[in-house]
């Protein structure tokens, strides 16, 4: 079955707190049909942790979860699906499992038991060189101290309760005496040693080496059968550059699920990167094409104003790309210390040779290579460039960069550097950048680049060209469970890139009477309020609550006064106190008077980019619940419940701007399969004194979308005589039942709603 779009749902079992299991996404299945997706798109479905509420910290990837429904379950659901003309997607988790409670998972807790003699010690990729006596170092004590109050409680050694296994014939004497005489050796988490990998520097989540063919065979067997018996039609690959060998593992997948299984990878790109066109896949997960979607509505004549906002505060703006790649250095030598210092060993046993800048010299490279990785095919420039440019700036490392690039001819040296540098592109950009920039918060996105001030109309015609030539089948997307914050929180941030100068004002009388405990937090946080801020100025408990939860994890994130490794409760009580202060006081009440002017801008350029994401090259996705206005910030807050009731009436009444826009691209791709698969994409310019307020283009010969944009500035000239040529035909917006043709007048074509979506009636 063709995949033509799909509808992301988040399944979690009853101990999450809040389930939603394969019966209750089979109660859906009449409504997303009638909606107009053509697939479920599933998270993660094989046992997860108990009570996992994302599924991505699998336990057991042999079984399908029974909190979820068990086999029967999901089997019950696909056919449900299947009756209803809907396939299925699954989101599957190659890179690692989840181990933070060992009993729960087999594999890890019988190479806990008894070591490298276990059936899975070739399973994990365990750093037996860490310890002098082979042990697996696990940093899992508060403190080394706590092995001292290790006790031995039957077949185990317990702390509290957590538990961890006794190798056969070892369990005599105290609970100290027993843990050294394990496989395994328990230190304190801050010591920065952990002896396997990890998925970034999450510690309860450890690496798979899938290069080995049997655990790719003992991995896959249940996602063999879902292609075997025809379940599902397509599955989406979580972080496969976690992976010692992506494109080799990807090869395998493609045997494994025939040719015609769609594949889609979350790949994140950098914006001067090209996805590899040799890996067997449609395409990445999309966070590209949000970029494009979004990016295309910020208005550029912002970026001086916000520029200057933001270095009002003692920022220097120009200086992003240093902080970034020293933020990088900064990942790479603390947050993944242990990362390097394994790799380093595996340069010394590569070479023979060592140097004292060693690790410094891995740390300033990685600092100047801009994407997660750069050992495909089509990036094979960049690491020679970048160590080129590190000899440049550092001509004292050029003696151990020579150390290195002479161990880089070793397959682990390679794949051991490119993992970190993986790792350390997340945890400096992602969780930690993207939570300090404060000049438009709405471009710190994943994927996103926020120093490149939105995308221009150039750039996203040809993107989206490229894209349709190149990638036609890969996914676009808006909103993920891991985007920072949700399509129309983005839209309505963006809104501020119009109006610069009013909102420095309000940010200037702010910080005078209501002051943040740091400028730069308060810079931040202030723009993601505005994003979320009710229409009607009423702050609820719930939101209140999600702010505050938010804001924590933000400052953490940023890592500038607090963190989560050394939380500092004096500066984050402060951050606290002041965002009730907001909530409750005079910013609030202008806070309010903001959105109410505003709120309508950020609406239209919500609907153009959801517009755009529907109908531009690509297999739009459509994340639980944004078929309506959404108000989501980063996880878990973006996981909440969904309230269907409320979606089915508003599909019913066809009355809901978004989700006539939803259901309108939905139906239409369905009907015209096609036109959107293959038939290419064509940009259309609109011509009179208020063209760049237009983005349009066509699909195949009978599809044209068109969408405004920059309304604040378009409210106080109007369309006056901007036209846009119409291809020929008669042409009817499939929103509004409205006809047009030839040189149709842009006020005419948005007369009811600030988009159109146009279908040739003779076609």
């Amino acid at each position: 079955m063709a995949v033509l779009s799909t509808y992301r749902l988040q399944m979690r079992g009853p101990a999450s707190g809040e389930a939603f299991t394969f019966a209750d996404a089979e109660k859906l299945v009449d409504y997303l049909a009638d909606l107009g997706v053509s697939h479920l798109y599933l998270s993660p479905v094989l046992t997860a942790a108990e009570g996992s509420s994302h599924g991505y910290d699998v336990t057991d990837p042999t079984t399908i979860s029974a909190e979820l429904g068990g086999p029967e379950g999901f089997e019950r659901l696909v056919h449900t699906a299947r009756a209803a003309g809907l396939g299925v997607v699954v989101d599957i988790v190659p890179n690692h499992v989840g181990v933070d409670v060992p009993a729960q998972n087999r594999w890890w807790w019988d190479l806990l038991t008894h070591g490298r003699g276990s059936r899975y010690a070739e399973f994990f990729d365990i750093d037996w060189t860490l310890d002098p006596d082979c042990r697996i170092v696990l940093p899992v004590l508060g403190s080394d101290s706590d092995v001292a109050d290790l006790a031995v409680d039957g077949d185990v050694l317990r702390l509290g309760d957590r538990t961890w296994p006794i190798t056969p014939g070892t369990g005599d004497g105290t609970g100290p005496q027993v843990h050294d005489r394990q496989h395994y050796k328990l230190v304190g988490w801050r010591n920065n040693g952990c002896g396997y990998r990890r998925f970034f520097s999450i510690t309860s989540l450890a690496g798979l080496r899938q290069e080995d063919r049997a655990v790719f065979d003992a991995t896959h067997a249940e996602v063999a059968r879902w292609f075997s018996e025809g379940l599902v039609d397509g599955i989406r690959i979580d972080h496969p550059d976690g992976l010692s060998d992506p494109a080799g593992y990807l090869a395998w997948l493609r045997k494994l699920t025939g040719p015609q299984a769609w594949i889609v990878i979350e790949k994140i790109l950098a914006v001067d990167e090209a996805l590899d066109s040799s890996l067997p896949v449609a395409g990445t997960t999309g966070y590209d094409a949000l970029r494009e979607s979004g990016g295309v509505f910020v208005d550029p004549s912002g970026a001086e104003a916000l520029t200057a906002l933001v270095e009002s505060a003692g920022i220097q703006y120009s200086a992003t790309d240093e902080q970034a790649r020293a933020l990088k250095v900064t990942a790479v030598t603390v947050t993944l210390a242990s990362e390097l210092a394994r790799l380093r060993r595996s340069v010394v046993a590569a070479t023979g040779r060592d140097h004292d800048r060693l690790g410094d010299a891995i740390a300033a490279l990685l600092s100047r290579v801009g994407v997660y990785r750069s050992d495909y095919l089509a990036l094979a420039g960049i690491l020679p460039v970048a160590i080129a440019e590190t000899v440049s700036a550092e001509p004292d490392l050029a003696e151990p960069l020579t150390v290195l690039a002479t161990a880089l001819s070793h397959r682990e040296v390679e794949v051991r550097l490119q993992q970190l540098c993986g790792a350390a592109t997340a945890k400096s950009m992602e969780d930690c950048l993207f939570y300090r920039d404060a000049r438009l918060v709405s471009l710190n996105e994943v994927g996103g680049e926020p120093v490149h001030f939105g995308v221009g109309m150039a750039e996203f015609h040809q993107r989206a060209s490229v894209r349709a030539a190149l990638w036609p089948q890969a996914m676009t997307t808006l909103t993920t469970h891991d985007t920072k914050r949700g399509e129309d929180v983005r839209a309505r941030i963006g809104v501020l890139s119009q109006v610069p100068s009013l909102w420095a004002e309000l940010v200037r009388g702010w910080q005078l009477t209501t002051p943040p405990p740091d400028v730069t937090t308060g810079l931040f946080l202030w723009q993601n309020m505005f994003g979320v801020w009710p229409t009607d100025g009423v702050v609820t408990d719930e939101l209140r609550r999600r702010l505050h939860g938010y804001a924590e994890k933000a400052i953490r994130e940023a890592a500038l006064r607090t963190s989560w490794n050394d939380p500092d409760a004096d500066f984050e009580g402060a951050v606290h106190s002041w965002i009730d202060a907001i909530l409750d006081g005079p910013v609030g009440t202008e806070m309010s008077a903001l959105v109410a002017r505003l709120d309508a801008h950020g609406r239209n350029d919500a609907l153009g980019q959801k517009l755009i994401a529907l109908t531009g090259p690509g297999i739009p996705d459509v994340y639980q619940g944004t078929e309506l206005w959404e108000d989501s910030l980063v996880d878990p807050d973006n996981r909440r419940a969904v309230d269907y009731d409320a979606r089915r009436q508003a599909l019913a009444g066809a009355e809901h701007p978004k989700m006539r826009v939803v259901r309108a691209a939905l139906h239409l791709r369905r009907e015209r399969p096609d036109t959107f698969l293959s038939g290419g994409y064509r940009p259309l310019l609109a011509t009179g004194k208020a063209a760049e307020h237009l983005v349009s283009f066509r699909r195949g010969d009978d599809v044209v979308v068109a969408a405004s944009r920059w309304t604040v500035r378009l409210a106080e000239t109007g369309w006056g005589e901007t036209t846009l040529a119409l291809p020929d035909g008669t042409w009817t917006d499939r929103l509004t039942g409205a006809a047009h043709h030839g040189e149709v007048r842009a006020a005419e074509l948005f007369a009811n709603l600030p988009v159109a979506l146009l279908e040739r009636g003779d076609a």
